[in-house]
């Protein structure tokens, strides 16, 4: 199993997930933030095109999550997955589009993936976040999060890899010309992570067989790639350098899990 962001942030989030047994690859994209054009721009830069996806997950109706999703499954006729509460946010869904619902809990499996969504706390009508996994290793994804939950703890606890939201640093944000509204929407129990909270969810998990890292949906407004890197590395006992970065100009290329 391997993965690679085409890009994260709060102009766009897109995550693609692959796994290959024997002679099949199953692949998938985590949110599609970007428009139709850019998600295929993005995904040249692999030597793929949206006609290679087997399916769309939709974490929750943010814009930088769904915005060409449902227009890149019209166009290729994949499934797009997301929750009840999501699509009620959505509101009217193309007749179209191949609609799959899905609840945190409850095991997804697509050809060589099996995929659990589970429930976090962001304002969102039913957000849910994903693992994924071939049967040998689990990689975890957990942004658009507020605050860390036992819930939490307990589905990440054991994986292999986790992408982790850094959204920002509590001193910049404060600093921001951002409104006070939006500091607070931001910085709530329904927000995005500081990095000392996501430092805080990483510290929680059993992390005995976590081998990669990745600093995800930083704001460029509000963080930096040390900060983040440096919140995780104190957890972790690694040196900053080692902790992967997100960015979204670039996302990261293939990493295996």
């Amino acid at each position: 199993m391997r993965c690679s962001s085409l890009g994260s942030g709060s102009e766009g989030n897109a995550l693609l997930i692959e796994a290959s047994e024997g002679g099949t690859t199953t692949r998938v994209l985590l949110d599609c933030g970007f428009s139709l054009k850019e998600t295929e721009r993005r995904m040249a830069r692999l030597s793929l095109g949206i006609g290679d996806l087997d399916a769309i997950l939709i974490t929750h109706e943010h814009s930088d999550h769904i915005g060409g999703g449902l227009t890149v499954a019209r166009r290729t006729g994949v499934p797009i997955f997301m929750s009840w509460g999501t699509a009620q946010a959505v509101g009217t869904i193309p007749v179209d589009v191949d609609l799959q619902l899905c609840k945190g809990g409850e095991m997804l499996e697509l050809g060589d993936l099996q995929i659990l969504p589970f429930t976090v706390p962001h304002d969102a009508r039913e957000p849910v976040q994903f693992t994924f996994s071939d049967g040998d290793r689990r990689l975890g994804v957990l942004t658009d999060i507020g605050i860390g939950t036992a819930h939490v703890t307990e589905v990440l606890s054991g994986c292999d890899a986790l992408i982790l939201e850094c959204n920002h640093d509590r001193q910049m944000l404060a600093q921001s010309q951002y409104p006070a509204s939006l500091k607070a929407r931001i910085g709530g129990d329904r927000g995005h992570l500081a990095n000392d909270a996501a430092a805080a969810i990483l510290a929680s998990l059993d992390r005995s067989r976590l081998r990669q890292l990745v600093a995800a949906h930083l704001s460029q407004q509000n963080n930096s790639a040390e900060l983040a890197r440096a919140a995780l590395a104190d957890v972790v006992g690694h040196e900053p350098a080692d902790i992967l970065v997100a960015t979204q100009a670039e996302g990261f290329p293939w990493l295996t899990v």
